[in-house]
């Protein structure tokens, strides 16, 4: 297990009930374990502590049987990749130069750029498929590239895992779609990897495992076809919601309009 989460429970100062609850969960290589839930659910949370942005209450992280506290950043980097939700284009960088950053989890502070690291920097270019963006300035991308420039500058670090925050966000059909596709062959070729998300019927056509959160708490977790059930997403979501098998038995939701039934057309 790379990161791994054991009875976790945050509970912020003055608030009336834990952000989470006896949270229990991990990922390991070649694996990819979607986390969903509503708004308020406790993904963000859950997030911040498993990167050890925040302390629990009670219960424990862990990194390759570590305690997430007791690494150092740099050390960290080196474990976990991280795509956080949104980040601004804030300076006029190339695209090498964004995916070049991604190296100094294995640099100090003044040791320039070596032969090897320049040989991994080529290689996720090539694995992101974003070679020919090199030289483009990161301002000028559309979202689809900015995303894969991001993955890339994550794999850089060369990381055991990946964690990504809703990396379709924003994006078009075929950007996240290229996005996902990415994302699975990275897990094929033994990256553990947890993703973010609310697009739960795509989420279900590529991952091993799915957590649902609501209200601090694992609901539902198991496979696609474990989780994607009519009766759990109507009760979490607290909409109704039919649920129909896709290619390869893939499940997938749809929400229903006022006045529509389960099973009619």
């Amino acid at each position: 297990m790379i990161l791994q989460a054991e009875s976790l429970t945050i509970h912020y100062a003055g608030a009336p009930t834990p952000a989470l609850s006896e949270v229990s969960l991990g990922i390991t290589p070649g694996s990819l374990l979607v986390l969903g839930g509503p708004n308020g659910s406790g993904k963000t949370t859950l997030l911040r502590a498993l990167l050890g942005v925040l302390s629990p209450s009670t219960g424990s992280v862990s990194i390759d049987g570590r305690a997430v506290a007791s690494w150092p950043r740099r050390e960290l980097a080196r474990r976990v990749g991280v795509v956080s939700q949104r980040e601004e284009v804030w300076v006029p960088l190339s695209v090498e130069e964004v995916v070049t950053m991604g190296r100094y989890a294995h640099l100090g502070p003044l040791t320039p750029i070596r032969p090897p690291d320049r040989a991994v920097i080529e290689q996720v270019l090539q694995r992101c498929d974003v070679v020919e963006l090199r030289t483009r300035k990161a301002e000028t991308l559309s979202g689809g590239e900015w995303q894969r420039v991001r993955i890339a500058r994550a794999l850089a670090q060369e990381p055991q895992a990946l964690v990504l925050d809703e990396p379709g966000n924003a994006l078009d059909v075929r950007h996240e779609m290229e996005v996902m596709e990415l994302i699975r062959t990275l897990v094929d070729d033994g990256m553990a990897c947890l993703l973010i998300t609310h697009h739960l019927n795509l989420a279900s056509r590529y991952a091993d495992r799915i957590v649902l959160l609501d209200k601090g708490r694992i609901v539902a977790e198991g496979t696609p076809t474990d989780v994607l059930q009519e009766e759990i997403l109507t009760r979490v979501f607290g909409w109704p919601i039919a649920v129909t098998p896709w290619r390869a038995g893939s499940p997938q939701f749809i929400p229903l309009r006022s006045g529509e039934g389960a099973g009619e057309p």
